[in-house]
């Protein structure tokens, strides 16, 4: 399966017709002073650890480091993103066996500060290396994890810190490292839009931090907090279960609990965590590569997750996708309308609360129902706050379409040919309320 950035791109990859190669073997460039000059005061390294907008953000973090730059190394193509994408396409399809280039970063730092080994102490915790060709959702030879080296002391360093790494996976119960451990032989600064990407487009992600193990025996490791528990599968609801994995740091994290989370109402059961892992006795379709994710597991399954967090209209649409049946829907997306006498909650009269059935905000009470005779719940005054309104000018009509404020979906239309004292006709799909008694009732 391609990777959402590959397919995003595929188009204009395939327009560029045969690869060009003439500048495979291009030698590093001069930008970097450790790679041109043995005495200056910078060393660099360079490493793969998938898409290089997470990796830059990533170290640029670590004390010492002065500079990070995404790029491309270690292929027998063009350096350019159209380049790598298409030679992806051209070796899935059996059209080519030419070496690409991975997405990588040249960390540039400084030794009076810090050391190679603190560097690839934060490559190691910062990405999954076990997974061969593919962080995430990203999948592809581009996105192999790598350290490419400019010299014996460096080759050995990140041979010594790979040995001591997979002692601590293996422990953990995880594979053997696949990183490729090899001296750089060329390296392609990226164009300019990738530079600094999470910075310029902060696309409501963040970096997660790799498997959440440890490297043992790091400086770091007993100033640092303890790794967040995994959570216990069996103390969650096995038949449905939303999860929020965060990460520490992460803005957008921050958000989602500020919005979404600190009102929470829906009738699924939510739990946020900071370890990447899926709760004991689950699983995870494929591992977690940004955070905010939220994950919906059904019967200890995951069924869908959602990535990043631009918004609340957005994940009340994907959490609606998922909860809603092709008939509910069509009303809360698609402004769609019920047959008259064919909804749910017609005949309803019990004390209680008509709630929204996505975010299970309040939006009609019982006692502001009445009979309209129309075939749809009617209500002549909504809960202050849970709805908005908007014009509707569908089907030649003028008419004021009612919205929920909290998840925004379509419930119907207001008119004014109501009972006192507003006078107002709350026309409501009954597909789209769920009714939640009062209690004792």
């Amino acid at each position: 399966m391609f990777s959402n950035r590959i397919l995003r791109a595929l188009l204009l990859a395939l327009s560029l017709g045969a690869l060009v190669s003439a500048c495979a073997k291009e030698t590093p460039t001069a930008s970097n002073p450790a790679l041109s000059d043995p005495h200056a005061q910078l060393d660099s390294i360079v490493l793969g650890m998938g898409c290089f907008w997470g990796a830059e953000k990533r170290m640029s973090e670590t004390p010492g480091v002065v500079d990070v730059e995404s790029g491309y190394a270690n292929g027998d193509i063009a350096g350019s993103y159209k380049a790598i994408i298409a030679q992806e396409y051209a070796l899935r399809s059996g059209q080519s066996n030419l070496r690409n280039h991975a997405e990588v970063v040249k960390v540039s730092f400084d030794p009076a500060k810090t050391t190679l080994e603190t560097i690839l102490i934060k490559f190691w915790e910062s990405h999954n290396p076990t997974q061969g060709n593919r962080q995430g959702n990203d999948v592809g030879t581009n996105y192999r994890s790598a350290i490419y080296t400019h010299g014996p002391a460096q080759q050995e360093v990140a041979l010594k810190t790979r040995a001591v790494y997979q002692q601590a996976l293996t422990k953990a119960g995880l594979g053997a490292i696949t990183t490729e451990i090899a001296p750089l032989k060329n390296y392609y600064p990226a164009e300019d839009y990738h530079q600094d990407y999470l910075k310029k487009h902060p696309d409501g992600y963040c970096g997660l931090g790799g498997t959440g193990v440890h490297y043992p025996g790091s400086k770091n490791v007993a100033q640092a907090k303890p790794a967040a528990p995994q959570l216990d599968g069996k103390a969650l609801h096995f038949a449905r279960q939303l999860v929020v994995f965060e990460a520490e740091d992460c803005p957008f994290c921050k958000q989602f609990k500020a919005e979404i989370l600190d009102h929470w109402q829906s009738p699924v059961a939510i739990q946020s965590t900071l370890n990447p892992n899926a709760p004991s006795g689950w699983k995870l379709e494929i591992d977690l590569f940004a955070t905010p994710t939220i994950v919906l597991f059904e019967k200890g399954k995951e069924v869908s997750r959602y990535t990043g967090y631009s918004g609340q209209a957005a994940f009340w649409k994907w959490l609606g996708f998922q909860l809603l049946t092709p008939a509910q829907q069509q009303i809360a997306f698609e402004q769609g309308t019920e047959r008259p006498g064919t909804g749910s909650n017609l005949d309803e009269h019990r004390p209680g609360t008509f709630v929204d059935p996505i975010s299970g905000a309040a939006l009609f009470r019982s006692d502001t129902k009445f009979e309209s005779g129309t075939g749809w719940p009617s209500f002549f005054n909504p809960v202050p706050g849970a709805i908005v309104l908007h014009e509707d000018d569908a089907y030649g009509m003028k008419r004021v379409e009612v919205r929920s404020a909290s998840s925004g979906i379509h419930l119907g239309h207001v008119f004014d040919d109501g009972p006192a004292p507003t006078h107002k006709r709350y026309c409501i799909n009954g597909n789209v309320l769920k009714f939640v008694p009062d209690a004792g009732k």
